[in-house]
């Protein structure tokens, strides 16, 4: 019988205005934007679905339209693609739809990320759940989530994933204090900035040492869309010799 709750949610806060993409994101979200060929928030729901998550609640703003539609069918599409026998386009097409099921609330002003979880605080109750963000996921090979999951079921209480930076980066971030405990991978955090009252065990991290991709700036989508699509065959092929010929002559 297992300790505690189990994780069977997530909420995923997308209602951020995407300013440092306009005027891209005017009318576009910014979790909508491609990493070659597949947004970005279907990255995310991906990432919570290979944990177990299949109950999802999208934070959404106005003009979030678009993420509501691409976790739907789309009948004219669909029939378009039967009548011309494009097996292989209609299953991408059916791949977001098929995912899980997801669930919408908008966050009526957008007041911070904080105020975006409490959004979801009709739909999670008293139950415990997990926090992705829209425009930022780990690598579909490294399964941090799940992890975090199962730190969760060993220590009880809320854990959080911890990754190391550069210290011209730590503006950007949050910065904590750290104990070791008997794992390797698992620490216990004895100090953070804005750190909540934490009931039921307190407070654990998990250091991560795999692959984040941050889509919201400009620069790290640039490098998350060039290194997916050199892991992609059927994009590298092409790619990559332009690539690195265009390299050439810049040098």
């Amino acid at each position: 019988m297992a300790r505690y709750p189990a994780v069977t949610k997530a909420v995923i806060p997308a209602a951020g205005l995407g300013t440092r993409f306009l005027p891209a994101t005017k009318a576009i979200p910014k979790e909508m934007l491609p990493v070659v060929d597949k947004p970005a928030i279907q990255y995310v729901v991906e990432e919570a679905v290979a944990a177990g998550l299949r109950d999802i609640l999208l934070v959404t703003g106005r003009a979030k339209g678009a993420l509501e539609d691409h976790f739907d069918r789309d009948p004219e599409l669909e029939q378009a693609l039967e009548a011309k026998g494009d097996d292989q386009r209609l299953a991408r097409i059916w791949e977001p739809t098929e995912l899980a099921t997801v669930h919408y609330t908008r966050q009526g002003t957008p007041r911070g990320l904080g105020h975006a979880v409490l959004c979801a605080a009709h739909h999670v109750g008293s139950e415990p759940f997990a926090v992705l963000l829209g425009d930022d996921f780990i690598h579909p090979d490294d399964p941090l989530l799940q992890r975090m999951i199962e730190v969760r079921d060993q220590f009880g209480g809320s854990v959080v994933a911890l990754m190391e930076v550069n210290s011209d980066q730590v503006s950007q971030y949050g910065v904590v204090a750290i104990e070791p405990t008997g794992t390797e991978d698992v620490v216990a955090l004895t100090d953070l900035v804005e750190m909540p009252a934490s009931e039921g065990g307190g407070v654990w991290g998990v250091q991560f040492r795999g692959r984040r991709f941050d889509t919201g700036n400009p620069t790290d989508y640039l490098r998350t869309i060039v290194q997916f699509a050199l892991e992609r065959p059927d994009v590298a092929t092409d790619f990559l010799p332009w690539l690195r010929k265009y390299l050439d002559d810049l040098a």
